[in-house]
């Protein structure tokens, strides 16, 4: 299990569960969660057309991702408040079905598309070569550098937008470079983890980090932290059972969750009953 290609297994899956955790914690504070569904998904496309083309699929998911990323910034709600998130579900709906039917189109006319098309949506962790973890740790690199640069911003804008507006924060262009730090994280795991299991890291560690805490910080550290701990959970038990990573990825984010919400609702009941 932790021997020649599961080495990099492990490397390459523990680097995209701490993207994932990280950029999922903001995608759960700023409501962004149908974005972070919809940019890795779309940008299928863009691997799809690449595919067709002959040239790496990296570039043709980045291009579908960061354009999608931009259009749905672009046209959706010009500023975000408490009550109204800077993008427009509509917009995010719109750019989804472009880009998925756009992918439909690419796949249709392709004549090898079955395997390539099942490895973009799930991912082939147990196929990862040495030449995509060098890429994939630099794209660690750089997403915590961007995260890290923005973090004040993003926490301001995420949290209290109207303060942020008051004081000189363009919500709207920190709404734009979140998309574009997510999009450029997701063009380069999609390949190894796949479009439906990135989505998968990102949404269910994030949330069951913010059921648990609402303290910024140590919600962000716990949301790596269960991600990475729900990718090592899953690369051992799909190794020993031989069944798809995706299911326990899936299952354990959703059991995390749930126990989140168990201990906010545990919580105070036994405070008070201490009290």
């Amino acid at each position: 299990m932790f021997t020649g290609l599961m080495l990099n297994t492990w490397v390459a899956a523990s680097v995209v569960a701490v993207i994932a955790g990280m950029t999922g914690f903001f995608a759960v504070l700023r409501g962004s969660t149908f974005a972070a569904h919809a940019i890795p998904n779309g940008a299928f496309a863009g691997a799809a057309g690449a595919s067709l083309l002959g040239i790496n699929v990296i570039w043709g998911l980045a291009v579908f991702a960061v354009g999608g990323a931009l259009g749905i910034g672009a046209l959706g709600s010009e500023g975000r408040t408490a009550l109204r998130p800077a993008r427009n579900d509509v917009v995010t709906a719109l750019a989804l079905v472009v880009m998925l039917g756009l992918g439909a189109l690419f796949v249709s006319i392709s004549s090898q598309y079955a395997e390539e098309t099942y490895s973009l949506l799930f991912g082939e962790v147990f196929g990862v070569s040495r030449s995509e973890v060098l890429p994939i740790l630099g794209l660690g690199a750089a997403a915590a550098v961007a995260i890290g640069a923005a973090f004040r911003p993003l926490m301001l804008t995420s949290a209290l937008p109207e303060v942020a507006e008051a004081r000189g924060v363009s919500t709207r262009r920190v709404d734009l470079y979140f998309l574009i730090v997510m999009a450029l994280a997701t063009s380069m795991t999609v390949p190894v983890v796949g479009a439906l299991l990135m989505f998968s890291l990102m949404i269910g560690p994030a949330a069951a980090a913010r059921a648990v805490t609402a303290r910024p910080g140590v919600a962000l550290a716990l949301s790596v932290v269960i991600a990475v701990a729900t990718v090592w959970l899953s690369i051992a038990l799909s190794y020993q059972t031989n069944w798809p990573l995706g299911f326990f990825v899936g299952t354990i984010g959703a059991l995390f969750y749930l126990t989140g919400l168990v201990a906010r609702a545990v919580g105070p009941r036994r405070a008070a009953a201490v009290g």
